[in-house]
């Protein structure tokens, strides 16, 4: 399954078969995926004093804060989690990956601790898992772009549907 490089993603944009909002530039565009950025929305995670069930019922509103800022700070070995800038429309044939950018993860900042896949006729924003791995405090900044997103044609088609359809 081939993934889309950058004339293939431009055209797709173009076309209207991948749509990003708002729209991206054309310097967002790389040699095969397209920066995003970190929008101002974040969840901070409430200390439990009960272990926290690991099932398909549990809620993880039930155990963050939503705060909205321009600015965070994110202490070593803390998650939090963020949310693009861009929603993101792919048909039922393309589906995403999205992946950290490399001059942040050499300050140990990891951006999404295992959900990277995006479905096949997503419609929304993305949530990120922000996780600093590094012994340092770093700062986020809404509006930087903090990650990546690679596009993959699929065989057959689908459209996501599931629980997090319309973050």
């Amino acid at each position: 399954m081939p993934v889309l490089t950058h004339f293939a993603i431009k055209k797709a944009l173009e076309t209207g078969e991948i749509k990003i909002e708002p729209h991206v530039s054309d310097d967002q565009i790389s040699v095969a995926s397209v920066d995003l950025t970190l929008g101002n929305d974040f969840w901070v995670y409430e200390e439990q004093a009960d272990p926290i069930a690991i099932k398909e019922s549990t809620n993880y509103l039930d155990i963050t804060r939503h705060i909205q800022v321009e600015e965070r700070v994110i202490k070593p070995q803390e998650t939090i989690l963020g949310i693009t800038k861009e929603k993101i429309t792919l048909p039922g044939n393309i589906c995403g990956w999205l992946e950290g950018r490399s001059r942040f993860a050499r300050l140990g900042l990891l951006i999404h601790i295992s959900a990277g896949l995006i479905q096949p006729g997503v419609d929304n924003h993305q949530v990120l898992e922000i996780t600093n791995l590094s012994p340092n405090v770093l700062t986020l900044h809404a509006g930087e772009r903090i990650c990546q997103l690679a596009f993959q044609r699929c065989e057959g088609e689908a459209k996501y549907s599931g629980r997090f359809s319309s973050q």
